[in-house]
């Protein structure tokens, strides 16, 4: 082997082990039975290995070409993670959250070292690690800092108190010497790191809450960010304002960092722009970096200063050219809720990640500018509602990008230009019964009606709602609309007029999230806040029987099959729900799959599927030809198969990729009905497990969104994941996954 195959080898290598260390870590037979299969196609050290172990998973469709950005999820808060930092080294990582701990982190291998960090009484907003790595330092809405010893996890010295509120901020000098730390009541403190006692008076001068502070290379000067919408440079020695504020940003400044040089402060701010300075004249420099779609709330330098990575409130993760202020390839996305804090590692090769969604995620920085996984060619945000067209072929859809999309029901193409003319998310779309027109509803307290051909707005908006309109539906007939609002009102509309018919139809005790008609337009069914399925007499506008309960969270849409028999909910906790309309019992489990709430549903006009949109930005297909036990697209495909048609394990569309031999995962389980694949999951943390929490394989992070799970038939955008479990040896039988596939002389 040649030198520069060998690096390539090696890096490779090093890739392989970044990646599916963790897993490694929690089940050694994983190596194999789930690394090698997810290792990207170019991978050098998979394809040396993938020959000898034809009993392998395969992704039969959507395997990467390249390695992942996103290379480990770190799970183990309870409430948002508010800060992450690295350690000198690189080697760990330490996060602060809501949950009031504090925890340190394997940074190659995901795993959490020893216990939590107890201590704190409040939400811990801040965390650092000293220069040595020795300490870490912490602050916290208790008012206090807190020191531990890094390595046991202890706490050094007594609480750093003197704050009168939150302390939203901390840093260590460059020499180790000293803390800095910046609160919510208006001041930065300075604080000596071996005896805790604080050094001279507060530092004052911003005029709000300080949310954010940083030492710079040198040690002689303190940057801070404030919600007085102000940066501000102290000298370390006096606490002395030097200079002027800076000031450009329109609203509060969250984060602020010094460059590696100590040329150059960045700050991010909620007015979603970023803004370089210069730190000697306080001059900005170039225009402010824009691109972010909501509040920017951390920012950092890479090692080198030539890139900054941007956190922010739109669940993204930028990187920036910190000299031309462009953006650097597609944003890193995985978080589900806001990215709260990010940093680079040492080397530069990794930035860290902490959200509101409770995890920790690492991402590899060395492929800037490279897309990994499925690009997201077509809604650029939450998808809030879905709906067929009459005849099936289309689907329609709208989201909180303003825009209604139509798409070709079997390909998952898009098809035309989107429909524009809302001015806030699109919550609800509808077609009329002749599939000429679409109704949709939107939270600029609007309907508007919409030529299906041309995406044309037909007449004016419909006006009347005191809040923003969160469902539509036309009548069978498609003479009159019905809507829903945050108002906690059900209105009736004249489709040809857009008068309001009658007066508001009054009940539900919070906002109503759908409605949709009966299919004889006798009745119209409601969803709500208050987890409440309504039945309403669409003549008299009279609650029928009463409401259909067992909901544990908000029932955000609503829609009854084409023969009136069932209604299909989805819900906040990212499941879907079949109902018998005239009992009002639930049909059979809940449907899992989304990997965030469930926006949207509705039947296809056979009654065959349920088409599902959802704040992961997919839509997803499902079958509901039995109405209790749904997949029986799998079931018949597999009809002549030599496995029993209860172990039908598959997360594909054909059923030449079901994992035979499931019953393993199934021991001592005589209480398990139905089909298997209802009991089959896909963990948070990526592992797909049995009833009793058996691993059959685990998914990378980068994977989850487009994962064909059992039951789906089709994700859109196009681009869904599917393996084949064919061959897959499992259970005890793992170690039959090495079997040398013969070579052709």
């Amino acid at each position: 082997m040649e030198y520069e195959e060998l690096l390539m080898f090696i890096k490779d290598g090093i890739k392989f082990v970044q990646n599916f260390a963790g897993v490694i870590d929690k089940s050694t037979p994983h190596l194999y039975l789930s690394a090698l299969p997810f290792s990207p196609s170019k991978s050098i050290l998979a394809r040396s290995l993938i020959d000898k172990f034809a009993g392998l998973a395969q992704v039969a469709v959507g395997q990467q070409e390249d390695w992942p950005r996103n290379q480990q999820v770190l799970q183990g808060h309870t409430h948002s993670v508010f800060s992450v930092a690295f350690s000198p080294d690189g080697k760990y990582i330490v996060s602060g959250s809501t949950d009031m701990t504090i925890r340190l982190w394997d940074a190659q291998t995901g795993g959490q070292m020893g216990n939590p960090l107890l201590g704190h009484t409040h939400i811990v907003a801040s965390v650092a690690f000293s220069p040595d790595g020795k300490y870490i330092v912490s602050g916290s809405w208790d008012m206090t800092i807190q020191l531990w010893d890094a390595k046991t996890g202890g706490q050094v010295g007594n609480p750093l108190q003197g704050h009168t509120s939150s302390v939203f901020s901390v840093a260590f000098s460059p020499d180790g010497k000293h803390i800095v730390s910046g609160s919510d009541d208006k001041t930065i403190r300075l604080w000596d790191a071996q005896t805790s006692g604080q050094v001279g008076n507060p530092f004052q001068g911003h005029t709000h809450s300080v949310t954010s502070v940083a030492f710079s290379p040198d040690g002689k000067h303190i940057v801070s960010g404030s919600w007085d919408k102000t940066i501000r440079l102290w000298d370390t020695q006096t606490g002395g304002q030097v200079g002027n504020p800076l000031q450009g940003p329109t609203s509060s400044v969250y984060s602020v960092a010094f460059s590696s040089d100590g040329r150059h402060i960045v700050s991010g701010s909620s007015d979603k722009t970023i803004q370089l300075w210069d730190a000697q004249t306080g001059g900005q420099v170039g225009n402010p970096f824009q691109g972010s779609t909501d509040s920017v709330l951390s920012i950092a330098f890479s090692p080198d200063g030539r890139h900054i990575v941007s956190g922010s409130l739109d669940k993204k993760i930028q990187l920036w050219d910190a000299q031309t202020g462009d953006q650097v390839g597609n944003p890193l996305q995985g978080h589900t809720d806001s990215v709260n804090s990010v940093a680079f590692s040492p080397d530069g090769r990794h930035i860290v990640s902490g959200s509101a969604d409770k995890t920790i995620q690492l991402w590899d920085a060395t492929h800037i500018g490279g897309q990994v996984g499925n690009p997201l060619q077509e809604h650029t945000n939450s998808v809030f509602s879905v709906a067929f067209s009459p005849d099936g072929r289309n689907i329609v859809s709208g989201a909180s990008d303003k825009t209604i999309r139509l798409w070709d029901a079997q390909t998952g193409g898009q098809v035309g230009n989107p429909f524009q003319g809302h001015t806030d998310s699109v919550t609800s779309v509808a077609f009329s019964p002749d599939g000429k027109h679409i109704v949709s509803g939107s939270r600029d307290m609007t309907i508007q009606l919409w030529d299906a051909q041309t995406g044309g707005q037909v007449g004016n908006p419909f006006q009347g709602h005191t809040g923003p309109v969160t469902s539509v539906a036309f009548s069978p007939d498609g003479k009159h609309i019905v809507s829903g609002s945050w108002d906690i009102t059900i209105q009736l509309w004249d489709t040809q007029t857009g008068g309001q018919v009658g007066n508001p139809l009054q009940g539900p005790t919070s906002s109503v999230y759908s409605v949709a008609f009966s299919p004889d337009g006798r009745h119209i069914v409601s969803g709500s806040l208050d987890k409440k399925i309504q039945l309403w007499d669409a003549q008299t506008g009279n609650q029928v029987t009463n409401p259909l309960q067992g909901h544990t969270d908000s029932v955000n849409s609503v829609a009854f099959s084409p023969d009136g028999r069932h209604i299909v909910s989805g819900l906040d906790d990212k499941t879907i729900q079949l109902w018998d309309a005239q009992t009002g019992e639930q049909v059979g489990n809940p449907l899992h799959g989304h990997t965030e709430s469930v926006s949207s549903v509705a039947f296809s006009p056979n009654g065959r599927y349920i088409v599902s949109g959802s704040r992961d930005m997919t839509i997803r297909l499902w079958d509901a030809q039995t109405g209790g036990q749904m997949g029986n697209t799998i079931k018949e495909q597999a009809a002549n198969s030599p496995s029993s048609t209860l172990s039908l394990i598959c997360f594909s569309s054909s059923a030449a990729h079901v994992l035979h031999n499931a019953q393993s995962l199934f021991v001592d389980m005589s209480n398990v009905y139905g089909d298997y694949q209802d009991h089959i999951h896909l963990q948070d943390s990526g592992w797909i497990v049995g009833p009793k929490e058996q691993q059959l394989l685990w998914v990378p992070p980068s994977h989850h969104k487009f994962l064909h799970t059992p039951l789906t038939h089709l994700v859109i955008p196009r681009g869904s994941i599917k393996l084949d479990l064919s061959k897959m040896a499992h259970g005890p039988a793992w170690h039959k996954c090495y079997t040398p596939i013969p070579k052709d002389n």
